[in-house]
């Protein structure tokens, strides 16, 4: 095995998470607003705000999971038990201890098996949810006059804050995971330049300068 600088987040891959965190933030921040926990904005200038930012996520992510379909890299987020019994370990206590992390990032493989049990669980349940009840929300003036309208976009709006905290909470222990191990510079330097260091077998170095050698950095 060799230790290679890869390149494993393409261009856009890094565009996308940059505008989704930014756009997220933005939505947080003014949902926060819209619910009184602070008073930055007035609340006509946030509702505007946080529509506009929603509406731009929306279309982003029309367009990644385009993106993620036609190049294949959906196979990076689908969920597998391998080794995620010993990643959870990891972070409950040997992370305490100075244990080095079980998992072995290879470029097929970006993601250890919890961070891709949390992705897959927030793109397939959390994300739904907060985009349908936002809809919803959007769309009241549609369905009011049905029977009990009011009752129900009580909960429509209950669970769209449930699900925007669940979005928060995440945002939060992804921060903190980032302080782990070698650092949060080192964590977060790969999602701005694209490379980072992989250990590849001969076999597969010899792959990458062949067939795609854009992606190893000229040692």
């Amino acid at each position: 095995m060799s230790k290679r600088q890869v390149k494993v987040y393409p261009r856009f891959e890094r565009l996308l998470h940059w505008s989704q965190a930014l756009l997220i933030i933005v939505l947080l921040f003014t949902g926060l607003g819209l619910n009184g926990l602070h008073g930055v904005l007035p609340f006509g200038p946030a509702v505007m705000l946080h529509t506009i930012a929603a509406l731009l996520l929306l279309a982003l992510w029309i367009f990644a999971t385009f993106w993620l379909f036609t190049t294949g890299t959906w196979r990076q987020f689908v969920p597998t038990l391998d080794g995620l019994i010993e990643v959870i370990k990891f972070y409950g206590w040997g992370v305490f201890r100075g244990e080095q992390h079980p998992h072995k990032k290879v470029i097929w493989r970006k993601h250890n098996p919890l961070q891709i049990l949390a992705y897959f669980g927030l793109k397939m349940a959390i994300f739904p949810l907060v985009w349908s009840t936002g809809i919803l929300y959007m769309t009241y003036n549609f369905w009011e006059h049905l029977p009990d309208a009011g009752f129900y976009m009580n909960i429509v709006a209950n669970l769209h804050l449930l699900a925007g905290y669940i979005v928060a909470a995440f945002i939060i222990v992804h921060m903190y995971l980032l302080t782990i191990g070698s650092g949060f510079r080192a964590h977060v330097k790969p999602m701005i330049s694209g490379y980072e260091d992989i250990n590849l077998t001969p076999e597969q170095e010899a792959y990458l300068e062949e067939n795609e050698p854009w992606r190893l950095k000229a040692e």
